[in-house]
Parts: structure tokens; C-alpha cells; sequence
């Protein structure tokens, strides 16, 4: 899939209707797009990231979550796109249309080309709108599943968009994970973007398909324990949806109320003069940082708060392991004994029944003597002693195999590694905490030194504002409580779901289907296994294969591994020694050399055709490093790659003219005025710095 071309009509400092075709081949899939700061170029990337995901483009980076966050919410910010010129002059709409071409992503449906089109309306009842054309028409598969959910399904997920749109600057955060949370947010985009995800869904539809089938032969008791499960399930799957939206309007509320009391703050401080707006907004911008790490924080020690009874009651709980060890065992003994029974009759019978030569004589006496026998030989070679399999045992728990093998592993963990990970949460719960305090006691002290009436009134506006926004974060902490119960509770009812129907057998009518399916589900699950082990050591060599190519230091990393396990992926960097690397001990240009190389690992193992976009490149590179980014880097990480540089600062002549054989076309971006930019062609690819000298002779 590529781009074909991008349509901006009065997007900010685009007034007017502009067109840019981005369309490549083969052989030159690069195009770059260069302009001087302000001109443009980020606003050019962020138009394409509107128009994709409108209102969730904040899910996307977390740049564009600040920016919404700075102008109050999202409607306040994406208000604003509209050209000032073009506002003045009594327009009311802005729009970005993004044309793709080999389209191969939409199953059934044969597509030269797909164009969607995002607008905006900033007057009037609709503000927002959507549009996808198929070949010009309008596609009803994108109005059957919602067109929002049409784009994530069959252009890009926004959970792996960051891969392919990325300020190169900034994708050192790959390399700096320092919270559970952070880990499990990219994990999860890890395993989006190596296809693992499918393959699970896969798994589990099937898993719930064959429960259905499994149902039909329920007794009516079971029957009923079904559908209300089922029932409460779905009424719980549909309120977390309303929930969530409720909590995004009192997001949008809440953003609003902090931009307002950040214009307030900003005021108080001014008339105060104890420190300056620089300096606020660098304690503002740590407040925001520590307030962020502290939630990660919450959310880590949370899930160790319901570890913490099992903890205190360890000796009640290696008892009841015990228990269960015991009834296993019981349970294996009987299955055991059973099946040693049945074996040591069907041979008996078997020997009873051959013909028999007629000069052998075998009297009942000598026949009973040998059965006798024969079941004890059996017995003491392939069973268990008598004694021991009298024994019994009463099934309090009657946990399966896989139940016992889980609760050993939380007890392990408890054992292993709860106390030292919650004892180093909780102190960086306490530091985190005792430095925001410190902050939010220099920002009041500078507010409170002025006393003039009109500051005492925004003093008290402040103040109002501040509980109204402590009100509505506390509405969304309790919704959010709400949305964890309620998936709690499906998991369990979930469980529930598989403890009933595991009794249960197929009906006659269902026999041959459901052992197509369940014969599937094993060879799905063996196929899950071997294909992240797979994933994990594809990756691992590609990561490898990338840090050998871009960095100087050859034998820095010896090796890199990568471990998936359940949900989590972890990649480790690996000395010559054996040892773990700290990714923090990295300098930036190696953070960002490794960020690179995981980037087009995970790229090349998506097998997910779509542009890659790089805005800041060559930012923290050396001139070996920058060398080989773009004759190693650049040209091989997908079938189409749109670069935004400045020139002579993010990229030399040089390093253009490494790249130019592979350079499809070049832009400028030139201002016109204030208000106004417009994309120019360089018809001559090779000539972009000449033009780009003779037209800034001030440039960088």
C-alpha cells in the first residue's frame, strides 16, 4: 500500500486547496519534503495523522496528547487548524484528503484506489465528518462496520501507527522503558504489529464457538447458568463502553478547566514576580511528568494490592496448594487405576477367546490362577500400590492441571520476587510523590505574593477551578474502577463459561464439526508457540543484523534476545559477557541507533505494507551514524518512505546525494506569508539544494 497523494484545503498554514503527489516506484521509493522551521513540515505529518484517526490521533503519539492537553481539549485544538486567513475571510471548513494506491488489505474487494477525506465544520450542528471512496464510490463495507473502526481494521491500527509515523528525534522512547506500564503499552503494540494478535483472536473465537456448539447439550440447570452468564457479560461489555465514553467527555472537560487554570496560574505568577514564565512552565512541565509517573505508579501498585492478602496468608495458602497437589494426585491415581483395570481385562478376554490347540488341556483352576496373576503383574508394573490407591482424599478445590500450574506460579512469584519489586514501587511512590509536593509548594508560593483585588479574585477563580477539575478527576477514577470490575467480573464469568462446557459433551449432530474445531484450536495453539518463537528469533536477528549495520562499535552488543511471554515482550541488549545492557546507560545517539534498528525490525516482521514517515531525521547522529542511516536505513524500511528535513541541518548535501538514486521526487514548502504556505515541486531532484540555497540564503 501506498500513498498517492494528499489534499490539504485551509489545514492551518495551508490555505486553500493544495495537492501533493507523493506517488513512487521500485526503484526510488523516497521522497522528501523540506522546508524551513514553521513553514509547515510537522503540521504537513500531523494532517495525515488527523485525517486517519480525528479525535484519537492523541492515541497515536504522545506528542499530539500534549498538544490537545496545552489548547484544553480536543475540539479547542483541532478548531484552530482552520487557516487564519481563510477564518478571516468567512470560511467555516477545512478538510485533508489522503489518497492510497495497491490496496490489498480488504478482503473480497478489489481496489485500485481509497481515498478518505476528514472535514471540519467549525459553525454549525455537524462538526466532524468522514469520508471513504472506494474507486470513487462509497464504500459500504466502511458504512456496515463504522468508518473510525473501517480505517484501524483494514489501513492501520492506531496501536502501531507510531512505527510508521515518528519524529526521528524522539523514537529513543522505544528504548526508554522504566514502568510496568510503559512495557505493556509497547507490548501491546508489539504484538499488533508482529501479527501475534490475529492468531489469539483467531484461538478464542473459536474456543467460544465450540462452548456454543458444547451448550446445545446442556441440562436445562446448566442451561440457564449459560445465558445468564452470557447475559451479564454482554450488559457489562456494553456499560464499560458507555462508561468509557462518559469518561472521554469528562476528559475533554477536564482539559479544558487545566487550560484554563494553567492561564490563571501563569497570570498570578506574572503579578507575583518571584519567578518567571520560564521557569514555571519548566516546573510545569516536571509536575506534568511526575503526575504521569506517579499514575503508572498507582495503576503497578494496584495490582499489587490484590496480591498483598494472598502474601500475609502465605502459610494458609502453601496448605491449600498442598490440598490441591493432594487431590491431583488422587485424581491421576484413580484415572490411573482405572485405566489399569480396563487394560488387564481386554487382554484377559482377549487370551480367554483365541482358539486354543487341542492337545493343550486348561482347567478353570489354572485359568482363574493365571487371571490372578496376570491383573497383579500388571498391577505392580503399570499401576499404583493397593494401599496408595485406597487412599482417599476429599476434592475441596478439583482444580485442573493448568489451575494448579497457574496458582503455583503466583505462589512462586510471591515467594520469588513480590517483596523486592512492591518494596522498590512503593519508595518510588514516595519520592515521586514528596518531589510533587515540593513543586506544588514553589508554584502556590509564587502565586500568593501578590495581594491586589484583581489577583485575590483570580486567586479565588483558581481555586474553583481546581475543585471542579479535582471533582471530575475524581468521577473518572471511579469509572475507571468500574470498567476494571466489570472486566474482572468477564474474565471470571468467562472462566465460568469453560468450567461448564468442559463437562459437557457434543451433540450427535455437532460430533464431527466440533471435532474439526477443537482439532483446529490444538493446532492453533502448538502454532501460536512455535510462531513466537519464531517471531522472537526472527526479531532478535533483525535487531542484530540492524545494530551491527548502523553502529561503530561492532562488538558493543554481542547479541540481542527476545522474549515473549503471555502478553509482554521484552527485548534485552546482551554484552560480551553474557550481562543485560541497561538501555539507560546508552548514550542518546546509541538509544536512538537501537530505536532505529528495533523500528525497521518490526517493520520488516509486520509484513505491513504502509509508508513510513520521518520527521527530525539525523537528530544525535555523528557522521558515521548519519551515513549509515540512510544508505542502510532509509531506503530498505518500507516500499515508500516520506522524509521532512531541514536541509543542512537534518541532512547534508552529501547524505542527499547518498540517497538521491533512490529519491522519487523533492518538494519545498515556501511561504508566502504569514498565513499562508504552498508545496513547490523541484523538477530537477538533483538540484534541491541549489534552489534551496539561492531561495533562503539565510538558511541553516
Amino acid at each position: 500500500m501506498t500513498i498517492k497523494e494528499i489534499e490539504l484545503n485551509n489545514f492551518r498554514i495551508y490555505k486553500g486547496y493544495n495537492k501533493i503527489d507523493l506517488s513512487v516506484n521500485n526503484d526510488e521509493n523516497i521522497v522528501i519534503v523540506s522546508g524551513k522551521n514553521g513553514y509547515g513540515k510537522t503540521t504537513f505529518l500531523m494532517s495525515l495523522v488527523w485525517c486517519m484517526y480525528g479525535r484519537q490521533m492523541s492515541d497515536v503519539d504522545e506528542i499530539y496528547k500534549r498538544e490537545i492537553e496545552s489548547n484544553g481539549n480536543y475540539k479547542k485544538y483541532i478548531k484552530n487548524s482552520l487557516n487564519r486567513q481563510a477564518e478571516f475571510e468567512g470560511n467555516t471548513t477545512f478538510s485533508v484528503s489522503v489518497t492510497f494506491a495497491n490496496v490489498t488489505t480488504i478482503p473480497d474487494i478489489t481496489c485500485n484506489e481509497l481515498k478518505i477525506t476528514r472535514t471540519y465544520h467549525t459553525e454549525g450542528n455537524k462538526e466532524e465528518e468522514l469520508e471513504i471512496l472506494i474507486d470513487g464510490m462509497e464504500s459500504e463495507l466502511a458504512e456496515e462496520v463504522g468508518k473510525e473502526i473501517f480505517i484501524r481494521d483494514f489501513i492501520m491500527p492506531k496501536e502501531i501507527a507510531k512505527f510508521f509515523f515518528f519524529d526521528a528525534e524522539k523514537i529513543v522512547s522505544l528504548a526508554e522503558i522504566h514502568t510496568a506500564e510503559q512495557r505493556k503499552e509497547l507490548s501491546k503494540a508489539y504484538v499488533e504489529v508482529l501479527g501475534i494478535k490475529q492468531y489469539q483472536d483467531l484461538k478464542e473465537d473459536l474456543e467460544s464457538y465450540l462452548n456454543k456448539l458444547k451448550a446445545e447439550t446442556a441440562s436445562t440447570k446448566d442451561k440457564s447458568n449459560l445465558d445468564r452468564i452470557k447475559r451479564e457479560s454482554t450488559d457489562k461489555e456494553e456499560e464499560n463502553l458507555e462508561i468509557q465514553k462518559q469518561i472521554e467527555n469528562l476528559n475533554e472537560d477536564a482539559s479544558a478547566l487545566k487550560f484554563d487554570i494553567a492561564k490563571l496560574q501563569e497570570k498570578l505568577i506574572k503579578n507575583g514576580s518571584v519567578i518567571t514564565v520560564d521557569e514555571l512552565n519548566e516546573l510545569r512541565n516536571r509536575k506534568e511528568d511526575l503526575d504521569k509517573h506517579v499514575n503508572q505508579i498507582q495503576i503497578e501498585l494496584k495490582s499489587y494490592f490484590e496480591i498483598i492478602p494472598f502474601a500475609i496468608a502465605g502459610k494458609l495458602l502453601t496448605q491449600v496448594f498442598e490440598q490441591i497437589i493432594d487431590e491431583r494426585n488422587f485424581i491421576n491415581r484413580n484415572f490411573d487405576k482405572n485405566k489399569v483395570d480396563d487394560i488387564s481385562t481386554n487382554i484377559i478376554n482377549d487370551l480367554i477367546n483365541l482358539p486354543r490347540p487341542k492337545d493343550i488341556l486348561i482347567t478353570h483352576e489354572v485359568q482363574e490362577y493365571y487371571i490372578k496373576s496376570f491383573k497383579e503383574l500388571v498391577k505392580k508394573h503399570l499401576g499404583e500400590e493397593e494401599a496408595q490407591s485406597n487412599e482417599d482424599v476429599e476434592l475441596i478445590h478439583n482444580y485442573s492441571e493448568s489451575e494448579k500450574a497457574e496458582l503455583e506460579q503466583f505462589i512462586n512469584n510471591i515467594r520469588l520476587s513480590f517483596k523486592e519489586k512492591f518494596s522498590r514501587i512503593n519508595t518510588d511512590f514516595i519520592r515521586s510523590k514528596n518531589e510533587l509536593n515540593d513543586i506544588n509548594k514553589k508554584i502556590k508560593l509564587a502565586e500568593e505574593k501578590s495581594e491586589d483585588a484583581l489577583v485575590v479574585a483570580d486567586r479565588k477563580k483558581k481555586i474553583e477551578l481546581e475543585q471542579q477539575y479535582e471533582t471530575i478527576q475524581q468521577k473518572i477514577g471511579v469509572l475507571n474502577q468500574k470498567i476494571d470490575d466489570n472486566s474482572n467480573l468477564i474474565i471470571q464469568h468467562k472462566k465460568e463459561i469453560n468450567r461448564i462446557t468442559e463437562r459437557l459433551d457434543l451433540g450427535k449432530e455437532n460430533i464431527e464439526i466440533g471435532k474439526e474445531v477443537e482439532n483446529t484450536i490444538k493446532t492453533l495453539k502448538r502454532f501460536i508457540i512455535d510462531f513466537k518463537n519464531e517471531k522472537s528469533k526472527s526479531l532478535s536477528e533483525r535487531i542484530k543484523n540492524g545494530l551491527d549495520t548502523l553502529l561503530h562499535k561492532k562488538s558493543f552488543i554481542k547479541d540481542v534476545n527476545v522474549e515473549i511471554i503471555g502478553e509482554d515482550i521484552d527485548i534485552n541488549l546482551i554484552d560480551s559477557r553474557g550481562n543485560i545492557i541497561n538501555k539507560d546507560s546508552l548514550s542518546k545517539g546509541e538509544q536512538q541507533m537501537y530505536a532505529t534498528a528495533l523500528l525497521k525490525g518490526l517493520v520488516d516482521e509486520s509484513n505491513i505494507s504502509f509508508p513510513v514517515f520521518i520527521d527530525s531525521p539525523m537528530q544525535k547522529f555523528d557522521v558515521d551514524h548519519s551515513n549509515s542511516i540512510v544508505k542502510h536505513f532509509y531506503p530498505k524500511v518500507s516500499e515508500q518512505v516520506i522524509i521532512f528535513p531541514l536541509l543542512k541541518k537534518e541532512m547534508s548535501e552529501e547524505e542527499f546525494n547518498i540517497l538521491l538514486p533512490n529519491i522519487s521526487k523533492t518538494y519545498l514548502i515556501k511561504n508566502i506569508d504569514n498565513e499562508q504556505s504552498a508545496f513547490e515541486k523541484v523538477e530537477s531532484k538533483e538540484e534541491l539544494f541549489k534552489i534551496f540555497e539561492r531561495d533562503y540564503q539565510d538558511a541553516i
